[in-house]
């Protein structure tokens, strides 16, 4: 039956239907659904004026809205400040978020607070639409080879003890700006297998001494002791100077390298690639050493922080097979410093440091900070190729929306 078939038939269907009894109204929805292959329910709403058209204009048709807009405003703001995180991390994230956010914003109103802690991942996912369609979200391989020691340091062949922190993985990024000639900034991360803490620095042209260097500083701001440190077989890190390092200790650190021509061997560090290097500083070519230290401030005092202590991220517990479909399941986000927080080998002290250290955190002034630091860097070079959403994310355009 078409459309206008229905607009002519449907008004007299929803008087027939007011005017009848329950006996007459069951029969009259019998009707309609053999007729036109609606389900009971759709029939209803239908004949009550409920859904579909006509009946009254001034009546809003289907389930009320819950979540309005002063919600979705509020969570488009923090997906926007938090680096546009997925619904489930989102979920979490509020969580830690909202206090800050009240402090710098002033206080929501109660209903609107509740709501934004009740809602579901998916209901976050759908408010963030419209925001996703405003702010759309990607290199060159720099790996060579280090040969000459490549047999002194053993491929890891077994999995690491992921049952506590102290595991490292490492990995360099590019900023060559698709062409590797000439001399540029590089890059390092670091990346805790069991927490998923992850530190990077900044080097230039990736240099054995620099390497090491970096090694060191970020060893001694980690709050766990290294008991492994794993890499790929780049030669800034098959080198005899950080092979010395690690074995010219009082308790040696177990280092390894991955297979050549498998990045999955060091699949925790590689997926940190784009969310903590490549979303910060895009794909530009940065190739001035005076940006060198503050590409470095910028990742020690802000980015590095941000990440380990406000940013939840999920951890895979298995994958399998159903037919054609591979399913992933995941653990519920959780920030890294919750992770050392919750694993039975670190210290009551060392606990103890991580709270006080987050306490004198405040994530929306750690997001000015980097905001202040990316004009620095992305502004020095030929246009900004930062992905997501570069200045404009950050809280000077939060507090315009939200004066």
């Amino acid at each position: 039956m078409s459309r206008s078939t229905r607009e002519e038939v449907l008004p007299r269907l929803r008087q027939r239907y007011i005017n009848r009894g329950r006996e007459g109204r069951s029969r009259l929805l019998d009707e309609v659904c053999e007729q036109w292959g609606f389900s009971r329910k759709h029939a209803i709403k239908l004949l009550n004026g409920q859904v579909g058209w006509g009946g009254d204009p001034e009546i809003t048709k289907g389930r009320p809205v819950v979540y309005g807009p002063e919600v979705g405003e509020v969570v488009g703001q923090l997906w926007l400040a938090a680096e546009q995180p997925c619904g489930k991390r989102l979920k979490e994230l509020l969580k830690l978020w909202l206090p800050y956010y009240e402090q710098k914003y002033g206080k929501l109103p109660v209903p609107t607070r509740k709501k934004l802690l009740k809602a579901s991942a998916a209901t976050l996912d759908r408010l963030l639409r419209s925001w996703r369609a405003k702010h759309p979200t990607r290199g060159a391989c720099g790996t060579r080879p280090g040969s000459l020691i490549r047999s002194e340091i053993p491929i890891r062949t077994n999995n690491w003890d992921i049952t506590r922190p102290g595991y490292l993985e490492a990995d360099s990024v590019a900023h060559c700006g698709g062409s590797m000639s000439g001399s540029f900034i590089w890059s390092v991360t670091y990346t805790d297998i069991y927490s998923g803490w992850t530190a990077n620095r900044a080097v230039w042209n990736k240099g054995m001494h620099e390497v090491v260097k970096r090694t060191e500083e970020v060893e001694q701001s980690l709050p766990f002791d290294l008991l492994g440190f794993d890499s790929d077989n780049g030669g800034e890190f098959l080198n005899w100077h950080l092979v010395r390092h690690f074995t010219n200790r009082k308790h040696p650190v177990g280092f390894t390298r991955s297979r050549a021509y498998h990045k999955d061997d060091n699949g925790h560090v590689e997926q940190k690639n784009w969310m903590r290097v490549r979303q910060l500083l895009g794909y530009q070519r940065l190739d001035d050493p005076c940006l060198l230290e503050v590409i470095n401030e910028l990742y020690r005092n802000y980015w590095d922080p941000l990440q380990n202590f406000f940013m939840p991220s999920a951890k895979l517990e298995e994958r399998y097979r159903e037919g054609s479909r591979l399913v992933r399941r995941h653990d519920r986000p959780q920030t890294p410093c919750d992770r050392l927080l919750n694993s039975p080998h670190m210290s009551r002290r060392r606990k103890q440091q991580l709270r006080s250290q987050r306490k004198q955190l405040n994530p929306f002034d750690l997001k000015e900070g980097i905001e202040t630091m990316l004009k620095k860097v992305l502004l020095s070079g030929p246009g900004s190729g930062r992905p997501s959403g570069s200045l404009h994310s950050g809280p000077e355009s939060l507090q315009e929306a939200n004066p």
